[in-house]
């Protein structure tokens, strides 16, 4: 969420209040240790915001329009839907690719978790997830390119 556009309507507080419902709602709450956890509220997470990125980018919702703050008409608001749809476009392709990548990628640009917490939760060396880390965003790079 910090990396989020300015003028962001959706707040950290009720993203994360919406992934709990989301996870209490699950017939199975039983988590057997952090990493699981922490893997399904990622993946509840993403597609929360990427749900509200298509919505956003819908017509009925004013997708492709520009928008702009009218206290200051000349400053206009970046609509960062289109990154986050292309992220997870990629991440899908990545995930088939190798998963444990795809998941620090999760963890790191949906959670917002640091590479030692990542480590901990996956049970990898700080280290691996800095390489994990390098290789997933010039894998994005590469992926995003093509598109």
């Amino acid at each position: 969420m910090a990396n989020e556009a300015p003028g962001q309507t959706l707040q950290p507080t009720a993203l994360v209040h919406e992934v709990w419902l989301r996870l209490a709602r699950q017939s199975r709450t039983d988590w057997k240790n952090r990493e699981q956890f922490y893997a399904v509220a990622s993946e509840v997470m993403r597609r929360i915001l990427v749900d509200r990125a298509r919505r956003r980018r819908s017509g009925k919702h004013g997708g492709g329009l520009e928008r702009v703050d009218l206290d200051v008409v000349e400053s206009v608001v970046r609509d960062d839907d289109v990154v986050v749809l292309q992220v997870h476009d990629a991440l899908a392709r990545l995930e088939a690719e190798d998963a444990v990548k795809a998941e620090v990628v999760k963890l790191r640009f949906f959670v917002g978790l640091e590479n030692s917490e990542i480590a901990a939760i996956l049970g990898v060396s700080e280290k691996t997830v800095q390489r994990h880390w390098a290789f997933a965003k010039a894998w994005r790079f590469r992926a995003m390119q093509q598109n």
